[in-house]
């Protein structure tokens, strides 16, 4: 390979905007596309599962009763950014990188390839995370240690992969029948839990109280860092935009559908683990709070065999939904000029890149050894949160050079505004070690980058800032 060939020519950083489609073109009919419930249910799939089954607890444990505060704040961040995402899915509907392909186009091959990447880590470890707490459930079901989690996650994640393989439409129907699923087993566990605190007469204002490490902004931000990686997958809708019947409209309606709705549930789910165990009594490590809670409130055996077999339908349909993610992102990079052909190859038959879905299972599968199920996911988050912060400025330069799609944001430029000052403020809180790691890969992307432009024999543009 000549150096002229070399990542089938990576773009220059470039003063002006690139606005370019994916190389590869769209052949699915209308038979292959997938209609607005469907999209939906993908956003929940992706969402609820590691936010309710995984993460909640540890949100009350860091924040105790306030966390019901963190998911309002946090869930309207999250609608702000949901209804940005709409606005940009239907300027750039061909694309299928979500936050990538916003700033990819907006800003160049520069920044689009540092959001790119870590947007793609982002996914992967929050596949790691979720198929935790997917190991963590399925060792309570068969009765042994939950030491034995990670390698219970393994199975899940090739299981997925093969899934995936099939192809989108598949993948997605699946995804939709197990939303149903997972939201009748959440809507039974919230009845037991009004049952047992008013109907059975075991209500304590006690559950509601907070401890001094557990009140005031500290915790509440922690515990927001914590929900936000539960927020995070509505962002698989966007990447779905071409494929979805109605386009970007359509796109964006199921975006602001599943972060909405997600949030009833969050909310219905969060105060349910109150009514039954004491705000105090959760821990940040447990990956299995709802089991907990049903187990301090001796709740029947049955229920708690449904509540266990409804989380793993869960995290196995937001691992799924993650594992799709990862593989457009992928695709959409490697289209754009930005990783290898080897990697991003399209195999038109399964509508995805097939080296690309292996190497996302095994970076999948090694990160679940990297430590805790917290850690994992605030370094998902950091990538989540750099991605919407990204996009929210890619949004507000596509205004200023009134390119507008079919659907527009409400409250501009207000609303983008105000996302970053959130999206910020988020940033700031994050636990030191995910800043770091932050900051590490940022560099380190940067480094990449112009050592493969110089490999390649690109001229770097200089404008001028300032005249």
């Amino acid at each position: 390979m000549t150096p002229k060939s070399a990542f089938h020519s990576l773009p220059a950083t470039t003063a002006k905007p690139i606005y370019k489609c994916g190389t590869y073109l769209h052949t699915m009919d209308k038979k292959g596309l997938i209609s607005v419930p469907v999209a939906t249910a993908v956003g929940l799939g992706a969402i609820i599962g590691a936010g309710i089954f995984v993460l909640s607890g540890t949100a009350i444990a860091l924040a105790g009763t306030d966390a019901i505060i963190a998911f309002l704040i946090v869930g309207f961040v999250a609608i702000m950014v949901a209804l940005e995402f709409g606005e940009l899915g239907s300027i750039i509907p061909k694309e299928e990188g979500a936050s990538y392909s916003y700033v990819y186009n907006a800003f160049g091959s520069e920044l689009g390839f540092i959001t790119g990447i870590i947007f793609y880590f982002s996914s992967v470890t929050a596949i790691s995370a979720i198929s935790l707490g997917f190991g963590s459930y399925l060792a309570n079901l068969i009765g042994i240690s939950s030491s034995y989690s990670t390698f219970l996650a393994i199975p899940l994640i090739f299981v997925l992969a093969v899934l995936n393989y099939m192809g989108i439409k598949k993948a997605a129907n699946a995804d939709s029948v197990l939303v149903l699923i997972k939201l009748a087993v959440l809507f039974i566990f919230i009845l037991f839990a009004l049952y047992f605190a008013f109907g059975a007469g075991h209500f304590t204002l006690a559950n509601f109280g907070t401890d001094s490490t557990q009140s005031g902004l500290g915790p509440i931000a922690a515990a927001s860092i914590a929900i936000f990686f539960a927020y995070s997958g509505f962002q698989t809708i966007s990447t779905l935009t071409s494929k979805i019947q109605g386009g970007a409209n359509a796109a964006a309606k199921s975006i602001l559908l599943s972060v909405v709705l997600s949030l009833i549930v969050y909310l219905a789910v969060v105060i349910s683990l109150i009514l039954l165990v004491p705000s105090s009594a959760f821990t940040v490590s447990a990956a299995d709070p709802i089991l907990k809670a049903l187990d301090f409130a001796s709740a029947p055996y049955s229920l708690k065999l449904l509540i266990d077999i409804g989380a793993l339908i869960a995290t196995a349909s937001a691992s799924l939904a993650m594992l799709l993610r990862s593989s457009r992102i992928i695709y959409q990079l490697g289209s754009d000029g930005l990783l290898p052909k080897v990697i991003s190859k399209h195999a038109p038959k399964n509508d995805l890149s097939i080296n690309g879905l292996i190497v996302t299972v095994v970076i999948a599968v090694i990160t679940l050894f990297s430590g805790n199920i917290y850690v994992i996911a605030a370094i998902s988050v950091f990538g989540v949160l750099f991605t919407y912060l990204m996009s929210s400025f890619a949004l507000i330069h596509f205004r200023r050079i009134k390119r507008l799609g079919s659907f527009k944001s409400p409250l501009y430029p207000y609303l983008p505004i105000v996302a970053i000052i959130f999206l910020l403020a988020f940033i700031s809180g994050m636990p030191s070690l995910s800043l770091v790691i932050g900051i590490i890969m940022i560099i380190s992307l940067l480094s990449i980058y112009y050592i493969l432009m110089e490999y390649d024999e690109k001229k770097t543009v200089k404008i001028r800032l300032f005249k």
